[in-house]
């Protein structure tokens, strides 16, 4: 019985032209040898099992070798190139830098280092896994790195090259591998099969390439299991069973499921996946790679991203026009969530089973808003035809609300109109008067308070002292001394309710007078909010007391006066955010309020 060779070891490439999914790099290499400029030294990194110490080994081959092809590759037949193939090169030395990472071994390196090729142009050096080396090792490294003898070439590689010191990467030419496609390594795989006499399947290869995660080692293990596992007859239904992978028709089913918002069999496909021993965060992240699929099924331009076979590649393609991308993107978005929490959650079925239903009722809810907004065009439309041509929106006669006495209603809104005093009514034929005439309401919107107060059957007494409500063509003339009356009345009123902020910023200051213009002298930002917040009650006593509609103030900064006033802890704290303005930001992150 002969030994048997796994495929990653057996189908391991001899030349450039066989590495598999490295274009780049191979073409680099090839450039390099047939121009004659080969660097001193080469950092090949990259993921698992893409093929960097592989390359390296090619390269150690090619650059030795006498009688090389058109296509710069090794012959294989120089006595250079049969001494490496039977690994009595004394031109080459591989050393696995993760069980010989100390100074100790370096140093060794470098002694052999001094010694010249005996046969041959060149001695190359490859390292492997050159980021376990310590510290002490890189430093004892650097000088030979950066000042080599001619015929030495340092080949490193390494999964991982955060790991290595910048002064060991700024001595290097650096080479990235790529993960290799699945496509790749899927016709690769079919190639083995080839030559072993295996019967395959299209898609179970597929399969295996996806899983490998661009790793062509990986592949080639799995590829090796699953033909012991079915005596040569790779199948899809085989790989899935090998690999414990979900099959695709649970995806498409599922999807059909929610897409016709049926709950009770998307929950019972769930639990028959648990019940087959599958994890729900496995689940739930193939159910959103799946929506991933079908969206980019849904332009022709992004297709190519399937890395699919093509049955499959054709089911999405169908499904993908059958939902719609509303549908996708939203799922999509539950999954990722469902995925965020899963780990956290105590009852991770749960978790996966309430994102299933909220995926269940989303047609439902697209419906209901196209549904919605179908009907809002509508109303507009016919709001719109019903509107008379000569109405005018803004200075409009607005209809007499009715009183429950016959005194004025009294609106702390400033833009109200009008005031109109009609005898006392029932309010239900006002109701509905307002019901059935949206235009109507819509024209009035600073009366809708009142009515609040009319239906629920509240009063307005003669003791019910304040401003009356003026006609927005109302334009009493008043003087100076009318004005300041009703301004120092206005802050005694605040005083009395206790609004000190209110009465300092009516009393620190002179209002400034011009015509129908207040200017109001604020000293700080909180006397400025303080004025922006009570601007329209005090707005509303000026006009009803000095029967002028036309009234407007203003705000104005200055500069603070010394005075002998008590400073509130909100003057203090505004005096303290003009100092440092990041005082605010400080307050905000750590939610911190200012005592009254």
């Amino acid at each position: 019985m002969e030994n048997f060779i796994v495929s990653a070891r057996k189908y391991r490439p001899a030349t450039f032209e066989t590495v598999v999914g490295q274009q780049h790099i191979t073409g680099t290499l090839k450039n390099a040898i047939k121009n004659n400029q080969l660097a001193q030294a080469f950092l090949f990194c990259g993921p698992r099992g893409v093929g960097k110490t592989t390359c390296a080994r090619i390269l150690a081959k090619t650059i030795n070798c006498t009688n090389l092809t058109p296509e710069q590759e090794a012959c294989g037949t120089c006595e250079s190139c049969q001494s490496f193939q039977s690994g009595h090169s004394f031109n080459f030395h591989e050393l696995d830098a993760a069980s010989n990472n100390s100074v100790d071994d370096i140093r060794s390196l470098i002694e052999q280092v001094r010694i010249p090729p005996q046969a041959g142009k060149y001695k190359i050096y490859i390292i492997d896994e050159v980021h376990m080396l310590s510290t002490s090792a890189f430093n004892a490294f650097l000088k030979t790195l950066e000042e080599p003898p001619p015929y030495a070439i340092f080949i490193l590689a390494t999964t991982e090259k955060h790991k290595i010191l910048p002064t060991i990467l700024s001595r290097c030419q650096i080479f990235d591998f790529n993960r290799i496609q699945v496509e790749d390594i899927a016709n690769h795989l079919a190639k083995i099969a080839e030559r072993e006499n295996i019967n395959t399947d299209n898609d179970g290869l597929h399969i295996i390439a996806q899983k490998a995660d661009g790793g062509l080692r990986d592949a080639l293990s799995m590829f090796d299991q699953i033909v012991s596992y079915t005596n040569r007859n790779v199948t899809y239904q085989a790989v899935i069973s090998n690999l414990n992978i979900l099959d695709y028709d649970y995806y498409f089913k599922l999807t059909d499921f929610l897409t016709a918002g049926d709950v009770s069999n998307t929950l019972l496909l769930f639990n028959e996946v648990l019940n087959n021993g599958f994890d729900g965060n496995n689940f739930i992240n193939g159910l959103a790679g799946h929506f991933r699929n079908l969206l980019v099924g849904k332009d022709n331009q992004t297709i190519k991203l399937l890395e699919v076979s093509e049955t499959i590649k054709q089911k999405y393609l169908s499904q993908s026009n059958s939902v719609s991308l509303g549908f996708i993107l939203t799922a999509l978005n539950l999954a990722n969530q469902c995925d965020l929490n899963y780990k956290n959650s105590k009852n991770q079925r749960l978790q996966v089973e309430l994102a299933l239903i909220k995926m269940c009722h989303i047609p439902s809810v697209i419906q209901l808003a196209n549904t919605a907004t179908d009907s809002d065009q509508d109303k507009k439309k016919t709001l719109v035809k019903s509107a008379p041509a000569e109405s005018k929106p803004e200075n409009q006669v607005k209809p007499p609300i009715p009183t429950t006495e016959n005194k004025p209603i009294v609106s702390t809104t400033p833009a109200a109109p009008s005031k109109v005093e009609v005898p006392a009514v029932s309010t239900a034929p006002v109701a509905a008067s307002i019901k059935t005439s949206p235009v109507q309401k819509n024209a009035m919107p600073s009366l809708i308070p009142s009515l609040t107060d009319l239906n629920a059957g509240i009063n307005l007494n003669e003791e019910d002292k304040g401003p009356q409500y003026v006609r927005g063509n109302e334009k009493k003339a008043f003087t100076e001394a009318q004005f300041k009356e009703c301004w120092q009345a206005y802050a005694q009123k605040a005083k009395e309710e206790d609004k000190i902020h209110l009465f300092t910023l009516l009393t620190s200051n002179e209002p400034i007078l011009d015509g129908v213009h207040v200017t109001v002298l604020v000293e700080n930002i909180a006397l400025e909010s303080t004025l922006q917040t009570e601007k329209i009650e005090l707005l509303n006593y000026l006009r009803g007391s000095l029967g002028n509609f036309d009234v407007q103030i203003f705000s104005k900064r200055v500069e603070a006066k010394q005075s002998d006033r008590i400073y509130t802890n909100k003057d203090k704290y505004a005096y303290l955010m003009e100092k440092n303005p990041k005082l605010e930001e400080f307050r905000q992150k750590f939610n911190l309020d200012i005592l009254p």
